[in-house]
């Protein structure tokens, strides 16, 4: 085969010079893309959705979104947010087109999302306890007299969840209707299982002279021990994603909005860090049923909420079997399993999650919310 002018088409000197031309245009694109990201003209979009505080606590504040629907197609059941103690809870909300928030919003859900703020020097003292029965309770009853609904949900994420499951178990009797835990990390058994569990553990790492010496632990030294899971991946690979797709504003408006999540830190109060890393990771005492919190024992078979419990198939900084064993020692009649495919934060805020993930949680909680 040939072309007009006896020349194979691979010869073709206008093949040639449309293939040139359109290099010569990814080429411009990249150019100008990088400088601006390297002359910070570019600033990430991120946590867009309107909302209003609506309750404070010391650092703490609580959100709570503009309704997108009509009163007619709202759900009775408010939704409570609740993310880690590190970096910032509008990762619920990345961007426009891909947030979470926004999602169930266009769902019908009356929506509130508690950001833990940013801890100084004086709250070094706070600790688990703290935040699980003290801050989570004022800012649910909160919740409660806005919306006039005694019942509602809670989705906690990461720590969040461990947090929520703390509450739940603490207060079964606040009106928590639904819970839903994303990558909880509940279950520090197996001692294998993560670096972090390795990492951790006391002939390693001495937590005491840590705090002793800083205090809160700086959100950076958190960041990069969660990069060095993944070195490779994190370091260079990230990177060199973003230089191949210069040219794809899309892929790096995507990449710039989790960038900067990732890269907005938080430091992790002193106290609560080492009762994490003792009581937690070491000890186990929250599976163990040991665990004691202002006089009481939080028991995972005191949560009567209705659960859902979310697990990522390939999340490295919480292994599977950190959350699966908990499906036995809750204590909810109505009790479900979920594994997706995806890792510890990409799951829920990844490209995909909008088509995999967020309809199977709106699922699940739409047939339990009315």
């Amino acid at each position: 085969m040939t072309t007009g002018n006896g020349l194979p088409p691979t010869m073709d000197p206008a093949v040639y010079s449309k293939r040139l031309y359109d290099e010569l245009e990814r080429i411009y694109k990249s150019s100008v893309t990088g400088t601006q990201l390297a002359t910070n003209q570019m600033v990430a979009k991120v946590g867009m959705t309107p909302k209003e505080t609506v309750w404070t606590l010391n650092k703490s504040r609580l959100y709570r979104f503009y309704p997108q629907v009509p009163p007619e197609q709202r759900k009775p059941i408010p939704l409570f947010l609740v993310f880690a103690l590190i970096n910032r809870p509008y990762i619920f909300d990345l961007r426009p087109g891909n947030s979470f928030v926004e999602f169930m919003l266009k769902q019908g859900y009356d929506i509130f999302m508690l950001d833990w703020g940013t801890p100084g020097p004086e709250d070094a003292s706070l600790d688990m306890s703290d935040f699980a029965l003290d801050y989570l309770p004022r800012a649910v009853r909160k919740m409660q007299s806005i919306t006039g609904s005694r019942e509602f949900s809670m989705l906690g994420w990461c720590i969040g969840a461990a947090l929520a499951a703390i509450y739940s178990a603490g207060r079964p009797d606040d009106g928590l209707r639904n819970l839903m835990l994303l990558t909880a990390p509940l279950d520090f058994a197996d001692k294998r299982a993560g670096a972090f569990n390795v990492w951790l553990q006391e002939p390693f790492y001495n937590v005491d002279a840590l705090v002793k010496q800083m205090g809160n632990i700086p959100g950076e030294m958190i960041d990069y021990g969660s990069k060095m899971l993944k070195p490779v991946e994190n370091f260079i690979g990230n990177y060199i994603r973003l230089w191949d797709n210069l040219d794809d504003p899309a892929i790096v408006e995507s990449w710039m909005a989790m960038n900067a999540w990732v890269s907005d830190n938080v430091s992790f109060p002193g106290a609560a860090f080492r009762q994490w890393v003792v009581e937690f990771f070491r000890e186990n005492r929250l599976m163990e049923g040991t665990l004691m919190m202002r006089g009481q024992p939080i028991k995972l078979e005191n949560i009567r909420a209705n659960l859902l419990n979310v697990i990522a198939d390939k999340d490295h900084i919480v292994p599977s079997c950190q959350s699966v064993t908990a499906m036995d020692k809750v204590g909810s009649p109505d009790k479900e399993l979920l594994t997706m495919r995806g890792g510890h934060i990409g799951i829920m805020a990844g490209s995909g999650a909008r088509k995999t993930l967020w309809p199977k949680i709106n699922e699940w909680l739409a047939a339990r919310s009315m």
